[in-house]
């Protein structure tokens, strides 16, 4: 009896854990599905009026263990996020195209990695998912000058939730194109994927130290792994406010292409020079 007993007692604790992970409400997703997107406006709320952008945050005076001051801000406030979904561009699985392919991945892998440590960083498999896109192709030639490498900035507000259920609340989000050239050896993609992947995590701005991943002057050797400045750096701009809420810049007249790093220095400047570019 005393061994049906124990046998009765367990059953019913493994049963009361199950009812109990079975009631358990789930985990929000860290990377809703785009629901509705808008170009980023600026108007007074509740009204028409379009209004200036707010002044851009004040950058603090210069540090030796990091360099705050040199990143750049949106007219709308410092581009970071809690949480970054990254989408990777899909390469060929066979045929002559697979091992250049899987080498790119390899490199990409490599450096998402560093930053993964860093960062909370979820890679999914929709691109309605991601705020950064990672393709896989060299840049266009810009402003006469060639790169192995580039991000690019947009601000948008969008909507997110799960297709059959009620849409989160509209945001302002930025949204980041990185293209990166399979056209390079393993370490020298793997290094331009890292100091890409940290202006699309929101450091828009160039080191003045060559060994750092964001370097405005790579060194001799390929940096693969975040120097202790990058990371202070980016613990810095992660404690900052992010963009600006709707509630302060609400819709009116604005488009994406006036917040475009191409059309607003002060979101990211000229290219970035990605090492192994020049």
């Amino acid at each position: 009896m005393g061994g049906l007993g124990g046998v009765a007692l367990l059953a019913g604790l493994l049963g009361g854990l199950a009812r109990a992970a079975w009631s358990a409400p789930a985990l929000p997703d860290p990377c809703p599905t785009l629901q509705a997107q808008r170009a980023v406006t600026l108007a007074r709320a509740g009204g028409a009026t379009p209004m200036a952008p707010p002044l851009a945050p004040d950058v603090p005076p210069p540090s030796p263990a990091d360099y705050r001051h040199l990143l750049k801000p949106t007219p709308l406030g410092w581009p970071r996020l809690n949480h970054w979904c990254v989408w990777i561009e899909p390469g060929a699985s066979e045929g002559p195209a697979a091992l250049w392919d899987g080498r790119w991945r390899q490199a990409v892998d490599g450096a998402l990695a560093s930053w993964q440590q860093n960062l909370p960083i979820t890679v999914v498999a929709d691109t309605a998912r991601a705020q950064v896109q990672l393709l896989r192709r060299r840049p266009p030639v810009q402003n006469k000058r060639a790169s192995h490498g580039r991000a690019t900035l947009t601000l948008v507000e969008v909507r997110r939730g799960e297709p059959g259920q009620p849409a989160g609340p509209w945001q302002i989000e930025p949204q980041v194109t990185v293209q990166l050239s399979p056209g390079q050896g393993l370490q020298a993609m793997q290094a331009t994927a890292l100091h890409e992947l940290g202006h699309a995590f929101g450091l828009w701005g160039h080191s003045d130290q060559p060994g750092d991943a964001l370097a405005a002057i790579p060194g001799s050797q390929p940096v693969l792994e975040l120097s202790s400045r990058d990371r202070a750096t980016l613990r810095w701009l992660q404690a900052q406010p992010g963009l600006a809420a709707p509630g302060v810049a609400t819709p009116a007249t604005v488009t994406p292409a006036a917040v475009n790093p191409a059309a607003v220095p002060p979101a990211a400047g000229p290219a970035p020079a990605a090492p192994g570019a020049n």
